[in-house]
């Protein structure tokens, strides 16, 4: 059976979203080159802020991922 690939959109969000939460710099997004991949990173950077600055504990921020 085959794995079905990834949506390079959703993967983006998640990636932004931990990188905003750890409090990485938004200027670090990898994908400058390809818009819509920068905007979902950048997205999910600033909900991952938000919720570090509201506060949430590691173990709410891996729930919240895996729920994603």
């Amino acid at each position: 059976m085959k794995r079905q690939k990834r949506d390079s959109s959703h993967r983006a969000f998640i990636k932004g979203y931990q990188a905003g939460y750890h409090g990485r710099n938004k200027t670090l997004c990898p994908h400058a080159e390809e818009t819509t991949l920068a905007q979902d990173w950048c997205n999910g950077w600033r909900e991952g802020r938000e919720d570090n600055w509201s506060g949430y504990k590691e173990k709410a921020v891996q729930q919240k991922v895996s729920n994603l």
